[in-house]
C-alpha cells in the first residue's frame, strides 16, 4: 500500500490522552473504510514525560515535527504539577510560533437546536468562524514587571502588529471565505481604545476588501461583536481578528455552538503543516473517569483531514457526530450517558455502517 500522510499526534494531559485515543480510533476506522494510509506516530510529550525527563518540547524537536510531518492532532495541554506552564508554553505555543501557523480557525457550526443556549434560533442561524491571528499581538511575551511585590510594581506586555502579520491573516481569512462559499466577512477589532493597534488592520481590511468584491466586509467594535454573537449570530459568516481577541471570542461563540464539548480547531498555514485541537483544556479533574466528551477532538480531526485534501473522510467524520448528537450517543454534557469510549464505539460503528465509499476518497 502506497505510503500516507505522516501524522504527529500528542495527546498532551488529562483528558488530552482519553480523547486522543478516541479520534485515532476513529482515523484506524476512516483508514481501513476507505483505503487510505496514514502513518501515525504517537509522540510522548506532554507535562508527565516533562516531569520524568525534563523535556517539554524544546525548540529544535519543534522544527524537526515541521519537517517530518504533514499533520499534528494535539490532545490537551496543562497540569496544575506544573506552576509556569512550561509544557503548555513549549508545545502549544510554541508549535504556533516555530511552525508559523499564522491562522486559528475555530468554526461554530450548530448540529442540533437543543444544544445550543440561545432561545429560538435554529440551526442555519449558527454557521460561522472565527479566524484569529495565531503568532502575534500580546502572547509574545514582550514585557515584564518592575520591583515586584511591592505597592510600586509596574507590569507591561507589548500587544505586536506587523503590516506582514496583519496582512496576511486578513486576507486569510478572505480566501477562507470564498473558498467555503460565505458572502460576508467582519473584522473585530477595539480601534476606539487601541487605535495604535487595530488602525492598521483597519487599513488592511479596506485594501484587501477591494480584492474581493463578490464578499461584503464589515467591521465591528468587540464589545458589540460578543453582544451580537449572543443576540443574532445569524449575521456572521467569518470574522477575522487579533490574537488576544479571537481567543476570548472563540470561548463566547463556542457555547453558541453547543458547548466546549463540540468546538474544534486548526491552526495552519495554508499549504503547509498544520496543528489541530479541541478547544477545551485537560480537565485534569474528570481525567480518567470515562466523563471526557470526545466529540471536540474527533472534529478536529475532520477539520486535519480537510486540510490534508480528505474531504470525503471529513465530511463522513462530521456526519457521525451530528448523529451523535442528535441521537443523544455523547456523554452526560450533552444529555448523553455514553462513557469517553462508548461515543469512539458509537462513531466507528456509524462509520462502517453509513459511510460510501467513492473511488476518490479525497
Amino acid at each position: 500500500m502506497q505510503a500516507g500522510k505522516k501524522i504527529a499526534v500528542i495527546a498532551g494531559d488529562g483528558i488530552g490522552k482519553e480523547v486522543t485515543e478516541q479520534a485515532v480510533r476513529v482515523l484506524d476506522s476512516l483508514s481501513e473504510k476507505f483505503g487510505v494510509p496514514f502513518d501515525v506516530d504517537l509522540l510522548p510529550y506532554g507535562s508527565d514525560y516533562y516531569l520524568e525527563t525534563g523535556i517539554a518540547l524544546p525548540h529544535e524537536l519543534r522544527l524537526q515535527i515541521g519537517r517530518d510531518y504533514d499533520a499534528v492532532l494535539l490532545g490537551a495541554v496543562g497540569d496544575p504539577r506544573i506552576e509556569d506552564n512550561v509544557t503548555g508554553r513549549e508545545i502549544v505555543l510554541g508549535l504556533r510560533v516555530d511552525l508559523d501557523l499564522y491562522m486559528n480557525v475555530r468554526p461554530v457550526n450548530l448540529v442540533d437546536e437543543r444544544v445550543t443556549p440561545l432561545k429560538g434560533k435554529r440551526i442555519e442561524d449558527i454557521q460561522f468562524t472565527i479566524v484569529r491571528e495565531n503568532t502575534e499581538g500580546c502572547y509574545g511575551g514582550l514585557g515584564g514587571q518592575q520591583h515586584p511585590d511591592s505597592n510600586h510594581e509596574v507590569a507591561t506586555a507589548t500587544m505586536i502588529a506587523t503590516s506582514r502579520g496583519v496582512e496576511r491573516v486578513i486576507r486569510g481569512a478572505f480566501e477562507f471565505a470564498k473558498r467555503n462559499g460565505k458572502q460576508r466577512l467582519c473584522l473585530v477589532h477595539k480601534a476606539n481604545a487601541i487605535p495604535q493597534f487595530f488602525l492598521l488592520w483597519l487599513r488592511h481590511l479596506k485594501s484587501i476588501a477591494k480584492e474581493y468584491p463578490e464578499i461584503q466586509a464589515s467591521d465591528m467594535l468587540v464589545d458589540r461583536a460578543a453582544m451580537e454573537i449572543i443576540r443574532a449570530p445569524e449575521q456572521f459568516d467569518v470574522l477575522v481578528t487579533s490574537n488576544l481577541l479571537g481567543d476570548i471570542l472563540s470561548d463566547l461563540a463556542a457555547m453558541v455552538g453547543g458547548g466546549l464539548g463540540l468546538a474544534a480547531s486548526a491552526n495552519i498555514h495554508p499549504g503547509k503543516i498544520g496543528l489541530f485541537e479541541p478547544v477545551h483544556g485537560s480537565a485534569p479533574d474528570i481525567a480518567g473517569q470515562g466523563k471526557a466528551n470526545p466529540l471536540a477532538m474527533v472534529m478536529s480531526l475532520a477539520l486535519m483531514l480537510r486540510h490534508l485534501g480528505y474531504e470525503r473522510l471529513a465530511l463522513t467524520v462530521e456526519a457521525a457526530v451530528t448523529e451523535a448528537v442528535r441521537s443523544r450517543n455523547t456523554t452526560h454534557d450533552l444529555d448523553g450517558s455514553l462513557s469517553t469510549k462508548e461515543v469512539g464505539d458509537f462513531l466507528i460503528s456509524w462509520i462502517e455502517k453509513n459511510a460510501r465509499v467513492a473511488s476518490n476518497a479525497a
